[in-house]
């Protein structure tokens, strides 16, 4: 049986200090773990369960089996999903493509989660994001990610001396922007995403080469940040 240090340890990883202190993080659910076994086998370290897991597992990972109240008492979730396992962290990427992503303060732990679906899906492999946007491990932001936490690589770095030293096109959000359906654009460059309220920094602004904007055909005020995400990648990623 998983012992008391064991339930206090994965507890401590649904905290951030605890995260970047161990280089480790938590996935729960049986998707996420094939995921996990599917992209980044040599992250996954163990797994708890009240079920056996279905895919092969690696060699180095050991399968624990738990019962309910002890998945209760290490999962995130009000509803368990049967597994629970420990992941360190993933190996960082520093090489820029072609194209790729910025986030500015994107601080709700589900709109970060969803952007790196959407980049997955969409092909993108590289986000650039501010310090101050929500942590990647955070429990939240790896669940509505769906396993692309995985495929996607994620770096936290100074987004004003990144574009000061781009020569990359920076295709930032904002309201004033040109039309995204009629601008003639090719996916080369770095598409930037500012904060759910306040939008793109002001001291980011100066250095958008490329404003684009979704236009509004009905009545509504503004587009979540993820929504606009995906409208702008299936844009840059429609031929042309």
């Amino acid at each position: 049986m998983i012992s008391k240090e064991q339930i206090k340890y994965i507890r401590s990883l649904h905290r951030k200090k605890f995260r970047d202190l161990h280089q480790q993080f938590i996935i729960e659910g049986p998707k996420m773990i094939a995921e996990s076994i599917q992209y980044a086998p040599d992250c996954l370290q163990k797994i708890y369960g009240t079920e056996s897991v279905q895919e092969q597992l690696p060699e180095h990972v050991e399968f624990e089996e738990i019962d309910t109240k002890a998945l209760g008492q290490i999962s995130t979730l009000k509803h368990p999903q049967k597994q629970v396992a420990v992941c360190t962290y993933l190996p960082q990427h520093t090489t820029r493509p072609d194209f790729y992503i910025a986030l500015d303060t994107i601080q709700d732990p589900g709109n970060l989660g969803t952007i790196l679906r959407l980049a997955s899906w969409f092909g993108v492999e590289h986000i650039i994001a501010s310090k101050e946007t929500a942590d990647c491990y955070n429990p939240k932001v790896v669940q509505a990610s769906m396993g692309a936490i995985f495929n996607v690589n994620i770096e936290y770095v100074d987004l004003k001396e990144e574009f000061e030293n781009t020569n990359l096109p920076l295709f930032g959000s904002l309201l004033e922007g040109e039309n995204i359906y009629t601008k003639n654009i090719q996916k080369k460059g770095i598409l930037v995403m500012g904060n759910e309220g306040n939008g793109i920094s002001s001291d980011l602004l100066p250095l958008i080469t490329d404003p684009i904007t979704i236009p509004k055909f009905g009545k509504g005020e503004s587009l979540n940040v993820a929504m606009a995400t995906s409208v702008f990648l299936s844009e840059f990623s429609r031929p042309r």
